[in-house]
């Protein structure tokens, strides 16, 4: 079986790649420079002989995407209907990374699967109009979204939080949104389970399970470098004001991998015990 990853460079794309090639499968890894997902012809010639396509491209600057929402709808829309596309043409499987963004953050329980999408933000808007075309153009196509990403091969908020307390001696950080810390490992191991499994083409949730908010997961990634939990103080986000706003409440419900027989991704806490020495090692250097 053939392997495609796109957007390898980045931090769940290296995780997937690497768990992959420790496996002993056969993966090629394409990044930006190795193709322009925007462009459909390009697509169509990469994506020949492949058997598995795993989109971690994405446009994920948020902020900025409230100026430039056309440019971020080349990629995280347009890019992904290419993808799908192309792959559907070779009877390709495509595995579209998504997010919580998709949901307005205002719910009170766990976003199942099949929740009516209600993005507040135009980067939301871009990702939602990607998993419309994603489920219209391959009925055996997955949508897996993630949230609250951490790992060991990018720019992240433990690693971030740990190195601005050190810096600044302390940090006030927001404690009234709350999602589920989810490691790039986990949800590159949960890739490979769900296609493995053969499971339906549909929506799956890839994160794990409990919830938090950035004040409880700050506080935990001080502990876990060996620092004063009480460098990280809880404020509100009105505090921090942001062209794009952040949703309070994006936790999401696993049921739909449960109901094909997969077992989701672990409690935060455990995982967030597992991953914390390699993911926060780059910032003890």
């Amino acid at each position: 079986m053939q392997w495609i990853v796109i957007g390898a460079a980045g931090m769940l794309g290296q995780d997937v790649v690497a768990r992959l090639e420790g496996e002993g499968r056969s993966v090629e890894a394409l990044d930006r420079a190795d193709l322009d997902i925007t462009d459909t012809g390009a697509c169509d010639r990469l994506l020949r002989g492949a058997d598995v396509v795993v989109n971690c491209a994405a446009w994920t600057a948020v902020d900025l995407a409230e100026e430039r929402e056309a440019e971020a709808f080349a990629v995280n829309a347009t890019g992904a209907a290419n993808l799908a596309r192309s792959a559907s043409s070779v009877g390709a499987r495509l595995v579209q990374i998504s997010t919580d963004y998709v949901f307005d953050g205002s719910a009170r329980t766990p976003y199942a699967a099949d929740a009516p999408q209600n993005p507040a933000t135009a980067y939301g808007r871009t990702k939602a109009a990607g998993e419309w075309a994603v489920a219209a153009l391959g009925s055996r196509h997955l949508i897996m979204r993630t949230a609250y990403l951490y790992g060991a091969g990018g720019v992240c908020f433990p690693r971030t939080i740990v190195k601005l307390a050190a810096e600044r001696g302390g940090l006030d950080v927001v404690d009234d949104q709350h999602g589920q810390p989810t490691w790039t490992v986990d949800v590159a191991d949960l890739v490979l389970r769900a296609v493995d499994a053969e499971v339906p083409g549909g929506v799956y949730h890839a994160t794990s399970q409990g919830s938090a908010s950035w004040f409880e997961f700050a506080a935990e990634a001080v502990a876990a470098a060996g620092m004063d939990r009480g460098l990280v103080r809880p404020t509100t986000s009105e505090a921090f004001v942001r062209p794009a706003p952040r949703p309070a409440y994006s936790v999401l419900d696993h049921g739909s991998l449960r109901a094909v027989g997969v077992e989701p991704i672990g409690a935060w806490q455990e995982r967030w015990s597992k991953a914390a020495g390699s993911v926060l090692a780059a910032t003890r250097h």
